[in-house]
């Protein structure tokens, strides 16, 4: 008999779901304190015995003292398309439980269970009833995995997520950002994160007795220390999801969808204006000290500079051009006007040129952190950017504590969800898509409004400008597909064409010519810059032919080949066509890696463009060594690389037949 049956059958008071393969089993439980508990198995071992739910509130405490009212059961078989993404269909397909619950007090709760067959998720829910508001002090909510596996995480105050991810056995580390990625002991994976995030604080994470416990991004007063209330709900209110991706292999994790499954479906009618684009952008050389945000000798956002770029975005295949510094406040950080350009910047003549290119301009609001401000100009600037034309906007939060219109608040507290909430909302309405820096990590809520389109939260590209440490290590590129853009789509800014900083020449981008084109097919994102100078691609045109035509928006895509840390390989089939790309990207150890052509079609005939490190490549020795080569490729083909230290490839395989 499988464990959990065996747990399940010794305890009157438990029900349980299995999912649609029946492989995964959730069971349900009051111990004898009325604390409502879950575990669960899958292929008949025990993944996550015996954990606590439920809330600490104020009013009540809402994690013992429950009677089991009833049950509910369904089974959900959907599809869906997407606006944008890594696939252009999805399927939802899981079984669901509700447990009706009734506390003590008379307060009702609904804990609300799904199982796919790759993982599980659970939400609260309080339907409405005799009380209307509750403090939430924290969440019971614990998932005891039965042996202390291996994660990688960020430490929970990272500012902005912009970290390196550390992997250590659960029970050494601290307190951490959602998400985590666990190593299971038997080879597995699992992925713990929260889905559906929209009014409520970051879930976070810690480990105390055995349990990996929930910790909630708490609300500060008015001296910006640290309150014990961590959300203020009105009653009727559902949770976010908590869900845990439980997979057999790598493949397996990067292919869920169970994130994007947990969130309601797309809010916007019309989504013909949401368009994935490639751009290129006036921000590299602020980071290189050869430009500069604010208005003088070295501004970057001219009308010179920016007509230049348009041209070049033209000229290369490239849909639009990001300008950082456009605008009136870079001067002194104490107020950002969002409509107000500085003088050498002639909006109205930009606007009308890059129509006739057509190629786009990417806005950029920088709110210095001051969310209340730019929440109370929101339409102002949106019906501006709009009237010129301009359909997608960068934001940004430079604050390690934004001043939202609750005050100063952690940016992933309650207070801040519901500003993002309301930036993305509002962008909808004048049809402007949102590529958000210094975010709260994603949650699915792309699925919603699809205008979301890229966020940061990641330690970037730009780490490698100035970053006091050198640079992010050739191994960071090759743990985020499986940690940070588990969560949604990153704005990492892949393309650097010169390695060197000369004003800071400590610090170096750790990587090779190939690895940096392997890097847009390996980190997703819907809105991809090319963040290098339009000189420096020029240096390379061969090189830059690859960055000319990947797309960004996909039918299809998989994992052929990775282990967390140590190097990727990622296929992807452009969206509506016929051609694969593929991307490869290492670390410090060079390698030998085969890459089967098998995802291609068996009856068609193939032409594949192999961007590749040379012999000597080496990031610290010889980042330039790429070379292309060119080769009919069938189905049933296996290409066999070699990526160097810091190295990679990129791969575009054309259908010809």
């Amino acid at each position: 008999m499988p464990v959990l049956a065996i747990v399940v059958s010794s305890c009157s008071r438990s029900t349980a779901i299995s999912s649609p393969d029946g492989t995964l089993c959730v069971a349900f439980r009051l111990a004898d304190n009325g604390c409502p508990q879950y575990c669960v198995e899958q292929d008949g071992k025990a993944v996550i015995s015996w954990s606590a739910l439920g809330l600490k509130c104020a009013e009540q405490d809402l994690t013992q003292g429950f009677a089991l009212k009833s049950t509910d059961t369904r089974f959900c078989q959907d599809a869906w398309e997407t606006v944008w993404g890594e696939e252009r269909l999805i399927s939802d397909t899981h079984r669901e439980m509700t447990v009706h619950l009734r506390h003590a007090s008379g307060i009702e709760m609904d804990i609300v269970f799904r199982a796919f067959d790759d993982g599980f998720a659970f939400r609260y829910m309080f339907s409405e009833q005799e009380i209307k508001h509750l403090t939430i002090l924290d969440e019971a909510s614990e998932y005891r995995f039965t042996a202390d596996h291996e994660a990688w995480s960020l430490p929970w105050r990272t500012e902005y997520y912009e970290g390196i991810w550390q992997k250590a056995p659960l029970s050494q580390k601290d307190t951490m950002c959602s998400p985590i990625t666990i190593e299971l002991n038997d080879g597995g994976y699992a992925f713990v994160h929260e889905a559906s995030l929209r009014d409520y604080p970051a879930q976070n994470l810690y480990v105390q007795d055995g349990a990996l416990r929930t910790y909630l991004t708490p609300w500060l007063d008015e001296n910006a220390q640290i309150l014990p209330d961590k959300a203020y709900e009105n009653v009727p209110f559902p949770s976010p999801w908590r869900m845990v991706i439980l997979a057999r292999d790598l493949r397996q994790m990067v292919a869920s969808r169970i994130m994007l499954n947990l969130n309601p479906p797309c809010r916007i009618e019309d989504t013909s204006w949401i368009k994935p684009m490639k751009f290129i952008g006036i921000w590299w050389g602020m980071h290189m000290k050869s430009m500069t945000w604010e208005q003088g000798p070295k501004h970057g956002a001219t009308t010179k500079n920016m007509e230049r770029y348009l041209r070049f975005a033209k000229e290369h295949n490239i849909d639009a051009v990001l300008a950082e510094g456009w605008n009136k406040g870079w001067e002194d950080w104490q107020h950002f006007s969002f409509t107000e350009p500085y003088s050498d910047w002639d909006m109205d003549y930009l606007s009308n040129l890059s129509q006739q290119l057509g190629v786009q301009i990417i806005g950029h609001n920088e709110t210095g952190g001051n969310a209340a401000d730019y929440e109370s100009v929101l339409d102002e600037a949106f019906a501006y950017h709009q009237a010129h034309g301009i359909h997608a906007i960068k934001t940004g939060y430079v604050s390690p504590i934004i001043r939202t219109v609750d005050g100063l608040q952690l940016n992933k507290g309650q207070s801040g969800v519901r500003h993002y909430r309301r930036v993305v909302e509002t962008a909808a309405k004048y049809h402007i898509c949102i590529d958000n820096h210094e975010p709260v990590m994603p949650t699915g809520w792309q699925r919603t409004w699809p205008n979301l389109m890229s966020q940061e939260g990641v330690r970037g590209q730009e780490w490698n400008a100035w970053s006091q440490d050198g640079g992010n290590p050739c191994s960071h590129v090759t743990v985020l597909p499986f940690t940070r853009i588990m969560a949604g789509a990153v704005d990492f800014t892949p393309g650097v064409f010169a390695f060197e900083n000369p004003v800071m020449p400590g610090t170096r981008v750790h990587s090779t010519l190939a690895n940096q084109l392997g890097l847009f097919v390996c980190l997703y994102s819907p809105l991809q810059m090319a963040c290098d100078l339009p000189e420096n691609y020029m240096k390379h045109p061969e090189a830059f032919e690859f960055i000319e035509r990947v797309p960004c928006d996909w039918e299809r895509s998989l994992l052929v080949d990775g282990k967390i840390g140590e190097f990727c390989i990622f296929a992807r089939q452009e969206r509506d066509g016929e051609d694969w790309y593929i991307g490869g990207i290492n670390n410090e150890q060079a390698r030998e890696v085969s890459v089967p052509l098998d995802m291609l079609s068996p009856d068609k005939q193939y032409t594949a463009y192999i961007y590749h490190d040379t012999d000597d490549a080496d990031w610290q020795t010889n980042p330039y060594g790429c070379v292309k080569e060119e080769s009919a490729v069938t189905y049933s083909d296996t290409l066999h690389l070699l990526m160097a230290s810091g190295g990679g490839f990129a791969i575009q395989i054309i259908c010809s037949l």
